[in-house]
């Protein structure tokens, strides 16, 4: 029972005994002077029928008239005039008066007994006779039945505005603690929330302030963890002086998104490089060449912008060199992001940006997954020789077999997906994510859809996606799979996990539908999560009324992908993620790369320190098994536990 409903019920408890002690006491002090008054009574009544009786003993006639008329006059059960001499009644009245409405477990439980009286009459000297008069009580029961009626409408009436008000009261004095119990729960879900106005009831104001300071602490020691390990990530990952990504974050990024069969997307490598460096530097200066480099990374930046195949993956490598890692980019786009480069550049003089006009030159390289890392490198930088080789520094773009991906026609595609989209065909394949300390114990399944292809090999989901994107087609798979989804969780009682893609959260008419589906399926939500990748990220407004929502329906939201951009940890902190998925980069050959350890140790403490669990994406060796399960990650994910396949 809440202790509002133990006030209030204490509140009516003690009313109810005061109003009984009250009572009692009050009965008992009335009955105590009703005896006394129905004893007068009956006596006065006796001594007056007696003196009227005297003049008249000896007339029976008269006699019976007076006791008659003083029988009729009052409250009275019974009375007699009885001959002294043979002890013979003379005359009788005797009557059981009305109960007036009174119970009869009131009158039991009163038990007011009758009074009498007596006097004697004389004739002359010598005594005649004797009146007895016996008073009843009902008239004084009735009195008392009144009065208790009178004061239980009072208790009922005083019981009524006691809880309303103490009602009111209670909840404005405890409106601290439902407070206090929302910080808890906040707890739980990462959120960090302070009571700003305190109570005037002391004892309350001091657990408040006590919950307060606790809840500050949690939130100081949270954000020291995070920006401890986005200090720790910047001086691991980001180059000093552009700001821009460095060749370890490249290289490691480089494997991720190129070697991995399973989400790789074909697309561009880009090297940028500015040329004659060490002249420029000789020239300018340290400072000012700086400066133009500086410019150069930010000028790169403003024209990436405009193609989100580049995300975040924009790094100086070394020197005057630059990366740009274009996942999905086509080649008329590779070739329009060169271009663009070029004008740039070239006008950084012009804008004012740096006091000479950089030399640079541009190498283009396709890749496709599963290509080796090292082998893209060098025909990108065959392409980069050969653009600096050329009589006026430019771009050049080579391309490798078929990597060209002329043959995928944006018509064959479209033609292909649509009917795919419109018939249902895609597939769903799951992956499951295991317990870091117990592989066999599954924590859910990573849901990933796949499509055949002509000869009934089922086809990668990076081979898709990008024209899906590009066809602004990724809120149609997003429902059509989830459709299957939510079907295919009434055959098991497994949990699963599903990804949604930045266009469906921009789009509100898709968003709407997805509620919609989700509110007739609340009973699964349990079972399933959301995820949505690092990249993908919409606005915080967005991001927390999605949140809300999901949890309202009786969803929850995870993050997937993470690890590039953890400044924005203590943004996602209140939201009551389900879980973290570290990006597989920092992943792979941990167990070698001490760098990568500290940075996901770093992780796994601000994780810790909000409840945040942890899973590993793309686990491949028992060395990074081991050291993830030292480090304390919770989940794993990965092609050591098991890859994706249809549901058996």
């Amino acid at each position: 029972m809440s202790l509002f409903k133990q006030l209030l019920l204490a509140i009516c408890l003690f009313l109810v005994i005061a109003f009984s002690g009250s009572f009692m006491v009050s009965l008992e002090s009335s009955r105590s002077q009703y005896v006394n008054q129905l004893r007068s009574h009956a006596q006065d009544a006796a001594t007056a029928l007696a003196l009227s009786l005297t003049p008249n003993i000896d007339d029976p006639a008269m006699v019976e008239l007076m006791v008659s008329s003083i029988f009729d006059s009052g409250y009275y059960s019974s009375i007699k005039v009885i001959d002294l001499d043979s002890n013979a009644v003379l005359v009788e009245r005797h009557a059981e008066p009305d109960t007036g409405g009174v119970p009869g477990w009131f009158i039991q439980l009163i038990g007011l007994e009758p009074a009498g009286g007596d006097a004697l009459v004389s004739r002359g000297w010598q005594q005649a006779a004797r009146v007895e008069v016996i008073s009843h009580p009902m008239f004084a029961l009735a009195k008392l039945w009144q009065s208790a009626l009178g004061s239980l409408g009072w208790l009922l009436l005083c019981g009524a505005v006691s809880a309303v008000l103490g009602a009111l009261l209670l909840r404005r004095q405890l409106r601290p603690l439902d407070y206090m119990v929302a910080q808890s729960h906040a707890i739980a879900r990462r959120e960090f929330l302070s009571l700003p106005e305190l109570p005037r009831t002391p004892e309350l104001r001091r657990v408040v302030q006590a919950m307060n300071q606790m809840v500050e602490k949690l939130k100081a020691l949270f954000t020291e963890q995070a920006e401890r390990s986005e200090k720790l990530r910047a001086e691991s990952y980001q180059d000093s002086l552009t700001g821009l990504a460095n060749r370890r974050y490249f290289e490691m990024q480089l494997n991720a998104r190129v070697s991995n069969l399973e989400e790789a997307r074909s697309g561009y490598l880009l090297l940028l490089r500015v040329q004659d460096l060490a002249g420029l530097n000789a020239r300018l200066g340290g400072q000012r060449t700086d400066q133009l480099l500086q410019a150069v990374g930010e000028q790169l930046l403003r024209t990436c912008a405009n193609y989100p195949e580049t995300n975040d993956l924009i790094t100086r490598s070394r020197g005057g060199e630059f990366a740009v890692l274009a996942p999905g980019m086509v080649h008329d786009e590779a070739i329009q992001l060169a271009q663009a480069l070029e004008g740039t550049l070239q006008s950084l003089h012009e804008t004012g940006a740096s006091d000479v006009d950089p030399v640079a030159c541009i190498g283009l390289a396709p890749f496709s997954p599963g290509d080796a890392p090292q082998g893209l490198l060098k025909l990108a930088d065959e392409a980069l020789a050969r653009a600096e080789s050329q009589p006026a520094p430019g771009w050049v773009c080579l391309e490798q077999g078929a990597a060209d991906q002329a043959a995928d026609s944006h018509h064959v595609w479209h033609t292909r997906l649509d009917q795919a989209l419109g018939q249902g065909q895609f597939e769903l394949f799951f992956q499951p994510v295991v317990d870091a300390r117990a592989p066999e114990r599954v924590l859910h399944y990573k849901v990933i859809s796949r499509l055949h292809d002509e000869v009934g090999e089922a086809l990668a989901a990076g081979r898709f996606l990008p024209w899906l994107e590009r066809f602004g087609w990724m809120p149609r798979l997003d429902l059509l799979v989830l459709e299957k989804v939510l079907k295919h969780l009434h055959g098991h009682g497994e949990a699963l996990a599903l990804n949604l893609s930045a266009a469906t959260l921009a789009d509100p008419k898709a968003l709407q539908r997805i509620y919609d589906l989700l509110g007739q399926h609340s009973a699964l939500g349990p079972r399933l999560t959301f995820e949505i990748g690092e990249e993908q990220l919409p606005e915080q407004s967005v991001l927390e009324l999605l949140t809300r929502r999901l949890r309202t329906l009786g969803f929850s939201l995870a993050l997937q992908r993470f690890g590039g951009r953890f400044s924005m940890i203590g943004n996602l902190a209140h939201l009551g993620l389900a879980y973290l998925k570290i990006d597989g980069g920092y992943i792979r050959n941990i167990d070698q790369e001490r760098h990568k350890r500290l940075f996901i140790e770093a992780i796994q403490r601000a994780a810790h320190s909000i409840d945040l669990p942890l899973i590993a994406e793309r686990v491949e060796t028992e060395g990074e098994l081991k050291v993830l399960r030292d480090m304390g990650v919770q989940g794993i994910q990965g092609q050591l536990v098991g890859g994706p396949a249809p549901w058996r």
